[in-house]
This record gives C-alpha cells, sequence and structure tokens, in this order.
C-alpha cells in the first residue's frame, strides 16, 4: 500500500514538472524550451564602444557627425553663443560655456561643417559682410563652413567664398575679416573645445569615412565580425537564439539614402541561413529607426537628437516592418519581429508608441499568424507595465524588458552582494509581477555579466551571473545576453563562456527550481519509508 501510495505521488510531482516547462515554453522552439538567446549586437548595427577601431581610419575622427564643440575668440577671451539657444542673434560675449555657447556639428567633409545649437537651428551667414545668425531650421549651403585648424586647437572659420569670419568689437560674428588671418590672437581665430564626441554608429562611420572606403570597412566587418563559425558555438553551448540588430536603411539595400551603406540585407540572409543548419531561431530586431527613437549611437542618430515620434517617420517604420515580415515571415528559422529597441520615455510618448505597436503588430500578422510579436519597454521614466494596460494583440506578443546594474547613480556604490540582492529582489519581483500580469510574454531581452564594481573576482562574476540566470530564466519568454562579441570582455558572450565567468544552465527550469522539485520528492520518499516502518 505504501509503495503504491508513493508511486502515485512521485508520478504526480513528475507530472506537475513536466506540465511547468510545458507552460514554461515558447512556441516554435524545439524541445518545448524557452529562449536562451545572444544578441549579436554591433554587426548590422554599429557601435563603436563595441569594436572602436572601426573609426580609427576616419580622416579627423574627433570631428564627427554630433560632436559637441565651443568656440572662444582668442582676442576677446569670449564664447561664441546662440541667444536662448537657437532661433536668434549669435554674439560673442558670453565667459562661462554651458548649452547656448555648445554646438553640436553636422559633417560635410573633413575639414567642412555645419553647426547646430541646443534648440536645433543653425548657424547661417547670406555671405560675405553678413552678420552670422542661429535662424535657420534646416542646413544647406548658407549654413555650411570650411574650417582651417592647427595643433593647438585654434581654427579659422570661413565661408565657400573664402570670406573668413571674425568677432567684432561690437561682439558680432561676423563675415568681413580683411585678407588672411595667422594664428596670433587675432579677431578671426578661435579656441575651439572638442566637450563630448559620443556618437560613434552608423551614421558617424559611412560619413566619416565616406561611402567608398566605408563599404569597403564595413564589408570586412559583416564578413568577419558574426561567422557561420559563431553559431556553432552558440549552438554546442545550449543557445537557442539571437536577436539580431538591424537598421531602418536594410529595407532600402541594395541602395540606401546617404550616408548609409548596402550590403546588410545580404548579411541578414546570412545569418538566417546558418541559425536554420544549427536549429537556432532569430529574432529580428530594429535597432535603429528613422529619426532615431532614443539619440543613441545604435539608433543611428545624427547628433544625439530624436525625431522618430513625427508622424512620416513612424510611417518610415512601418513600411520597414512590413519589408522584413514579408521577407523573413515563412523561413522556418524566425521566431518573431521586435517592432522597435528602447524608444526614449522622454520624446517618445506612450500613446505615440502604443499606436505603432497596434499597427506593427497587424502587420507582422499580414504574413504570420504564428511569429512573436515583440514589444520593447521604453527606456527612462517609465514602468513595462504600461505595455501590459494597451491592448496591443491577442496572439504570441512579448514585451522586452533590458535588465543591467549600471547606468543608473543607484548603482554607483553597490557592493558585489548588494548587485545580487537587488537581482533577486527587484529584478525577481517584477518578472513574477509581470508573468502573473495576464498579457505578453516576458523577455529580458538585454542583460550582461557586468556591472559597477572595480574590484569583482571571478567568483563574484560567477555569482551575479548565476544569479541573474536564475531569475532571468523565470521570463515567460526568455532572455537573451549582450552581447556575443565585445572588445569589453564582460560584456563578450564567448569570452565570458570560455573563460568560465558565466555557468549557463540548460533546460527551462532555473537550479532552485530543481531543488524545491527534489526537495518535494525526497519529502514524498520520507512519508514512505515512515509510513512502511510503522
Amino acid at each position: 500500500m505504501g509503495l503504491a501510495f508513493c508511486k502515485r505521488a512521485i508520478a504526480f510531482l513528475l507530472s506537475c514538472w513536466l506540465l511547468f516547462c510545458v507552460a514554461c515554453s515558447v512556441e516554435g522552439l524545439h524541445e518545448d524550451s524557452k529562449v536562451r538567446g545572444v544578441n549579436l549586437g554591433g554587426w548590422l548595427v554599429i557601435e563603436g564602444w563595441i569594436k572602436p577601431s572601426l573609426f580609427d581610419g576616419i580622416p579627423n575622427g574627433e570631428m564627427l557627425d554630433g560632436t559637441e564643440v565651443q568656440l572662444k575668440s582668442v582676442m576677446l577671451q569670449k564664447y561664441v553663443s546662440a541667444d536662448n539657444g537657437g532661433g536668434m542673434n549669435v554674439t560673442v560675449d558670453r565667459d562661462t560655456p554651458l548649452s547656448w555657447e555648445t554646438f553640436r556639428l553636422w559633417r560635410v567633409s573633413e575639414s567642412i561643417f555645419q553647426f547646430r545649437t541646443s534648440q536645433g537651428q543653425f548657424l547661417t551667414c547670406n555671405g560675405s559682410g553678413s552678420v552670422v545668425t542661429a535662424s535657420a531650421e534646416s542646413a544647406s549651403a548658407t549654413e555650411t563652413f570650411y574650417l582651417e585648424r592647427n595643433k593647438e586647437n585654434r581654427i579659422h572659420i570661413k565661408l565657400k567664398s573664402g570670406t573668413y569670419l571674425q568677432a567684432s568689437n561690437s561682439n558680432q560674428l561676423t563675415a568681413d575679416y580683411p585678407g588672411t588671418p595667422g594664428w596670433d590672437d587675432n579677431a578671426a581665430t578661435f579656441e575651439m573645445t572638442i566637450t563630448a564626441n559620443n556618437l560613434h554608429g552608423d551614421y558617424q562611420l559611412a560619413n566619416g569615412y565616406g561611402y567608398n572606403k566605408g563599404k569597403e570597412v564595413l564589408k570586412k566587418h559583416r564578413n568577419t565580425f558574426i561567422t557561420i563559425e559563431d553559431f556553432d558555438f552558440l549552438y554546442r553551448n545550449g543557445i537557442n537564439t539571437v536577436r539580431i540588430p538591424v537598421g531602418w536603411w536594410i529595407a532600402f539595400d541594395p541602395n540606401p539614402p546617404a550616408p548609409f551603406i548596402d550590403g546588410s540585407l545580404e548579411a541578414l540572409d546570412n545569418a538566417f541561413s546558418w541559425a536554420l543548419a544549427y536549429s537556432i531561431k532569430c529574432i529580428i530586431d530594429l535597432h535603429a529607426a528613422p529619426g532615431s527613437q532614443n539619440g543613441m549611437e545604435h539608433s543611428a542618430s545624427r547628433d544625439g537628437t530624436t525625431g522618430w515620434s513625427s508622424p512620416d517617420f513612424i510611417l518610415q517604420t512601418l513600411d520597414v516592418i512590413e519589408f522584413l515580415a514579408s521577407r523573413y515571415a515563412q523561413h522556418p528559422s524566425l521566431l518573431g519581429i521586435e517592432l522597435l529597441n528602447e524608444p526614449w520615455a522622454a520624446t517618445v510618448p506612450l500613446d505615440v508608441l502604443v499606436s505603432f505597436y497596434e499597427q506593427g503588430y497587424q502587420i507582422v500578422r499580414k504574413y504570420s499568424s504564428s511569429a512573436y510579436v515583440i514589444f520593447c519597454q521604453r527606456i527612462g521614466d517609465a514602468d513595462p507595465f504600461e505595455l501590459y494596460q494597451a491592448n496591443l494583440g491577442s496572439i504570441n506578443t512579448v514585451v522586452d524588458l533590458h535588465y543591467y546594474n549600471m547606468f543608473d547613480p543607484s548603482f554607483s556604490n553597490m557592493s558585489t552582494l548588494a548587485n545580487i540582492e537587488f537581482i533577486y529582489k527587484s529584478r525577481e519581483s517584477q518578472i513574477q509581477a509581470l508573468n502573473s500580469a495576464n498579457g505578453p510574454l516576458v523577455f529580458v531581452g538585454e542583460w550582461v555579466n557586468e556591472w559597477n564594481q572595480t574590484t569583482g573576482t571571478q567568483t563574484d562574476y560567477q555569482n551575479f551571473g548565476t544569479a541573474q540566470l536564475e531569475v532571468y530564466n523565470a521570463a515567460s519568454f526568455g532572455w537573451a545576453y549582450w552581447t556575443l562579441k565585445n572588445d569589453r570582455m564582460h560584456w563578450d558572450f564567448e569570452w565570458n563562456i570560455r573563460n568560465n565567468y558565466l555557468q549557463l544552465q540548460l533546460g527551462c527550469t532555473s537550479s532552485r527550481q530543481i531543488s524545491n522539485i527534489i526537495l518535494l520528492l525526497v519529502l514524498v520518499c520520507c512519508c514512505f519509508f515512515q509510513h512502511h516502518l510503522l
């Protein structure tokens, strides 16, 4: 009688375990598993910090699109300023440089530039003898200036006609300097300070090199950075999905708008073929949208501004989604399409984003009834629950969360233990709540085995990675590491695996869940033996 009871109890518990694994599985993956993924970041959407050497050959590479500069008259010892941040006059009368005195470069060539103010207008001059203002809403010939620069970061600025700008005694910027200036303290010489050179994306690379050299650099990068051997490595290490960031210009290949360079579509086709050979699924992630959805280099922003929320850019983005869905919906390697990566809450209103997501969902459904449609949370001051309160779609929908114990002052001085406790307390509780929200599945689409700690040992990293894997394994859709390859070793998935800094747990259950199941089985067996002895 006791033996029969024990067998029935064990069978019941094993059935519960199997039901749990099936419930947490993702349709389309083998063996009823969830996504165990890796991002192919820095490949088809360039991020200079992932592989800085891509930018090494750009002439005058300190002055790329989006570089922020301040100009100081060496004669007046005053800074050039766009009154009110732009839209008005330009003066040379400020002692201390702030935002009005900071200009973002639009690069035309290595020595020809346009200057954009903090409010978005451009410096403009109608010709020799004219006064420079900051009133142009767009940039063309009258907003284009030619720079001469010496080794001490002193510059001369001139018009195409050859006339040099100068700081006048009335504190104006005028195009009337007589003759050719030297590098002494004259009215036509300015001291240039580069205050930020943070944008190193597709726009900066392509516009910095120019088309011919840029194509040579990108072709080599696309052919070597990710190869079929990488898919073999991922397969052998239990990875079943790759999340592949792409830029909006892929839809125009082989003739994308300038300055973007063709070739990314062929590379994406290759990735799908390699994935098929190794039974790996693909998520296409629209990482860079027209107009830029977050102002960062990985959204291909020209100068750090965002314009995606405008109706024209949104329509263009929907056209890109249509292109991707129509091309890949029936490919056996497609798992899902992520409609937009990391929209910034400060510039992308929720109602605008929800409307876009609803339309994007319908477009994907035109071509596939089962491909997952993935909605990325807004970054910044936003709560992912906001997407669960919207009716974004009814079939195979996913919300993507990006978890980094970085990029926020609250993580600056966290100890190793505090970082790990944050994963178990904050991250785990949010995932549990979203899993129970009766809406889209939960996907930790980006995370990394790195933090703000500077003294972490290998054991510390192993513990931190294990904590993340245990918690993120519980996400109903799964997770994807950022990123496969990176010059910064702890961001590099391959380096982490080969050097045993990250220890993967395969299967749909975490070690804690397995421990709980084993504990229950032990308790049942104990009950049996106790009953038998009695």
